[in-house]
């Protein structure tokens, strides 16, 4: 059988992840595509449980804490969702994985892109995303469409760390451009769509799918 196809969808908060992530699933659904959709962190019970910790406002977490929590989180991911769903054949669609912890921690808290790798090349054995989907949309326009929401421990960073995160993500793109795709997360959520659909069908064509 085919293994099958990882995507993920990655940028600051408030792009619009969550939006294009369920279009997605059901426009890939639609081209006769199992796919699983998941999050980071999350997806699995371990993985939810350290998303309570990183993302509760009322805690102090260290910047070297914050890092290896997330990546023991992918880990446990990786191990017990993402890879048997990839070996089985099925495509998964995750919001967020490595980039997010090169772009939050390495960049935004400055613990550097190298070491922040090193993390999660161990956490996830070396997994890669087949393609990367990067909404990019200025840091004060994203942090403007989260003032309806209570913001978690990070949303309540300033806008100095969401600038150092955006220039992180951009470094990212640029770095790797045949695998991380730049959308404009400013344009209407169906156009959205129809540019990350137009840029995966070249890994539907390679998966066979």
């Amino acid at each position: 059988m085919a293994r099958g196809g990882l995507i993920t969808i990655e940028g600051i908060d408030g792009v619009g992840k969550t939006t294009l992530a369920a279009a997605l699933a059901t426009a890939l659904h639609e081209r006769g595509i199992d796919v699983l959709a998941l999050r980071e962190p999350g997806g699995v019970t371990v993985a939810e449980r350290i998303r309570g910790l990183v993302m509760d406002p009322e805690l102090a977490v260290d910047a070297r804490a914050e890092a290896l929590l997330y990546a023991a989180a992918r880990a446990q991911l990786v191990a017990e969702r993402l890879e048997p769903a990839l070996a089985s054949g099925r495509w998964v669609l995750l919001d967020r994985f490595v980039d997010s912890s090169l772009a939050y921690q390495g960049a935004g808290r400055g613990l550097g892109l190298e070491a922040v790798a090193q993390i999660n090349y161990f956490a996830t054995g070396g997994l890669r995303a087949d393609r990367t989907l990067l909404l990019l949309l200025d840091p004060a326009s994203s942090r403007a469409r989260l003032v309806d929401r209570q913001p978690d421990r990070l949303e309540r960073e300033g806008d100095e760390f969401f600038t150092r995160i955006d220039a992180g993500y951009r470094a990212l793109a640029a770095a790797e451009p045949g695998r991380i795709a730049v959308l404009d997360a400013s344009q209407p959520p169906a156009a959205v769509l129809a540019a990350a659909l137009l840029v995966l069908d070249d890994v539907q064509a390679a998966l066979g799918a």
